[in-house]
């Protein structure tokens, strides 16, 4: 007879057969992106994207569009790939050693992944706000100067003045820190936290934002706040946010992609994937039978 500890052993590598054959059934199932993935003006490209940890694969065969001046929200289960494929496109898996990742990746039909592209300098031009507020140990004016500095972009206080104003109107907040300009920023609090982040990311006049659940730590108000600030940035820049609120994505962008083990499921015009989804993982979703 088996141990209680071999027995135990034994049921733990069935489970583990098991969820790995289900998850190579669903990985079948999901076959090719359903939808609209390519779009008429698209200011980033992705194209048969994979992406790898190690010998782990999280991304595979991801192909998207993102538009001029629209809002992309990514959504899925948690360890879907909505970040990891959101972290591409500005590369800002360089950081991991163990990340590897093919395919292409346009900004303006340029390769962000070419030889001579600057990783710094595409960060400009591809901002990122994230999850958790991360604001600087300085001053408020001078975290949104930071990167006006960094890059060059004022030739005098005047001009670093104007851009840190300006920047902080487009975040909404500049009437809330008009007088407290030099307080650091970490004593605000977190929704204001969050919009100087993304003050400290539009100062550097980026073209696209995107946005790791920018409001998952914020109260409902901070998140209304925030929700009608990505509505109003969408005027000037292209947008993709990850986000686990379905109520969210569907109040903000205007396309929706699916993300489900490392695919593209599907994508579409946002009341659509809403209201008619094409694909039965999409549907099982957003009726939360699973995620």
């Amino acid at each position: 007879m088996k141990s209680e500890s071999e027995h135990q052993q034994q049921t733990q590598a069935d489970t583990s057969h098991q969820s790995e054959n289900k998850a190579a059934d669903i990985q079948q199932e999901v076959g090719a992106t359903i939808g609209q993935p390519f779009v008429k003006q698209p200011k980033m490209q992705a194209r048969h994207v994979d992406v790898f940890y190690g010998e782990k694969q999280a991304i595979y065969d991801v192909s998207l569009d993102l538009g001029k001046n629209e809002v992309v929200a990514l959504i899925g289960p948690s360890g879907c790939g909505k970040s990891t494929f959101l972290r591409c496109m500005n590369r800002m898996n360089d950081t991991i050693p163990i990340c590897r990742v093919s395919g292409m990746i346009t900004l303006d039909d340029e390769d962000i992944y070419a030889e001579d592209m600057d990783p710094v300098l595409l960060r400009a031009r591809v901002g990122m706000v994230f999850q958790k507020p991360n604001p600087f140990p300085k001053s408020i004016y001078d975290n949104v100067a930071y990167g006006a500095r960094l890059h060059g972009l004022a030739f005098n206080k005047a001009e670093l003045d104007e851009i840190v104003i300006t920047s902080l109107q487009k975040a909404g907040l500049f009437d809330e820190v008009r007088d407290r300009l030099h307080e650091p920023g970490t004593g605000l609090s977190g929704g204001q936290q969050q919009r100087l982040c993304i003050a400290r990311t539009i100062a550097v006049s980026p073209e696209v934002i995107l946005m790791d659940e920018p409001a998952s730590a914020l109260d409902p108000i901070a998140t209304a706040i925030i929700e009608e600030l990505i509505d109003e940035l969408r005027q000037n820049y292209t947008i993709a946010i990850v986000t686990h609120s379905m109520q969210q994505a569907a109040r903000v962008s205007q396309r929706t992609a699916y993300f489900h083990l490392g695919k593209l499921v599907e994508i579409g015009a946002t009341n659509q994937i809403f209201t008619n989804p094409l694909h039965e993982l999409t549907e099982n979703y957003i009726t939360g039978r699973f995620g």
